[in-house]
């Protein structure tokens, strides 16, 4: 039941072996790195912890289902009731682990950087911008998750017309990278004076926040650095000085814009950091030839590359093309409850978990 997932008692011992490196008097002599161990061993211990306890109740199961085969009458029913009962907590445990077996692709553990972009369309599309700007504040709500939003462009009328949310939390980007691509809206607009029904589109991309150890190195000359006064929410120190940063990568025209600092050395630094996790994500893109994802400006952002559909009207369903999860229940959906939707995406068994097997020269 559990090779499955992984070799528990591999992973056991090399949690072991990482309690014993703590030990070692020089281990605190190099803070960062020492950091680096912690968290390593924390993540270790997050995946292999639960499967341990799992296999425990298993094993008790077992010991419980030979009791009541040696028992009779009421002590048996008794005993029936009970593994009844447990079981069917299990199966949930179960499907939890299930889960986090496929997160095992190379950048799954990391943050999650997440683009929204409206498209054709004008106010009908910046408000289904907005609405799902909302659904995955929502989610990572629910998840736990930490949300920075890093760059937000207000429609001409409503909504938005793009926005970048840096989303911080174990796995991040193995779970959010489900929602790469179109997503389609259809209902009754709330802008028409006719009341007739409308389709509209945003394309949501997703790369994940690399680490000092992945080397992308961008030179000066490859790139135009615009300042400016930054829009939209912000305190007194964001809005009234120059602090907003735009950065144009020129050889492959990809912009990045930050302003949700009020230090222009701040939005700089977060901006090269998004614009080195694209263009790290896209050179793995290359490698893999798999160039239907989705950057910028690239690829028609409508009919025919949708990945999801969301029907308000004429009837209620959300459905995702990839793996044919539905539900009628639209409003929670649009309240952030997409799990179903990114489970189904992994139990498919994306391609995008084929990355520990890409070699990229990260010199």
């Amino acid at each position: 039941m559990y090779g499955g997932f992984f070799d528990v008692d591999q992973k056991t011992r090399e949690i072991e072996a990482l309690e014993a490196q703590m030990g070692a008097p020089d281990f605190w002599d190099n803070n960062e790195r020492a950091q680096k161990h912690i968290a390593n061993l924390n993540r270790l211990k997050s995946a292999v912890v639960p499967v341990v306890a799992f296999k425990k109740r298993a094993d008790d199961l077992d010991v419980m289902v030979e009791l009541a085969e040696a028992s009779e009458g009421a002590e048996q029913a008794e005993f029936e009731k009970e593994l009844e009962t447990t079981a069917a907590a299990m199966v949930g445990e179960l499907d939890k682990l299930e889960i986090a077996s496929y997160l095992t692709g190379q950048f799954d553990k990391n943050n999650a950087i997440l683009s929204i972009q409206a498209g054709a369309g004008g106010t009908e599309s910046n408000d289904w911008a907005d609405m799902l700007f909302r659904m995955y504040s929502r989610w990572a709500e629910r998840r736990g998750f930490e949300v920075e939003v890093q760059d937000v462009q207000p429609g001409d009328q409503a909504g938005i017309s793009r926005a970048t949310l840096l989303i911080k939390g174990e796995n991040a980007y193995g779970y959010v990278n489900a929602e790469r691509g179109v997503h389609r809206l259809v209902r009754i607009s709330p802008f028409d004076s006719n009341k007739r029904r409308h389709t509209s589109f945003c394309a949501v991309d997703v790369v994940a926040e690399i680490d000092d150890d992945i080397k992308i190195d961008i030179p000066e000359t490859e790139i135009r650095v615009d300042v400016y006064r930054s829009s939209g929410k912000g305190g007194q120190g964001v809005n009234t000085t120059d602090s907003a940063v735009r950065i144009t990568h020129i050889p492959t025209g990809m912009v990045v814009v930050c302003q949700n600092e009020r230090s222009q050395i701040k939005n700089r630094a977060s901006a090269m950091s998004v614009l080195k996790a694209r263009l790290y994500e896209r050179r793995l893109d290359e490698q893999r030839s798999e160039m239907e994802r989705f950057y910028g400006e690239k690829g028609e952002i409508g009919w025919g590359s949708q990945i999801r559909s969301y029907v308000l009207q004429p009837y209620q369903m959300v459905k995702d093309l990839r793996t044919g999860v539905e539900t009628s229940d639209t409003q929670g959906v649009l309240d952030g409850d997409i799990d179903r939707f990114i489970n189904g995406w992994l139990r498919a068994g994306s391609p995008r978990h084929r990355n520990k097997d890409i070699k990229v020269d990260d010199e």
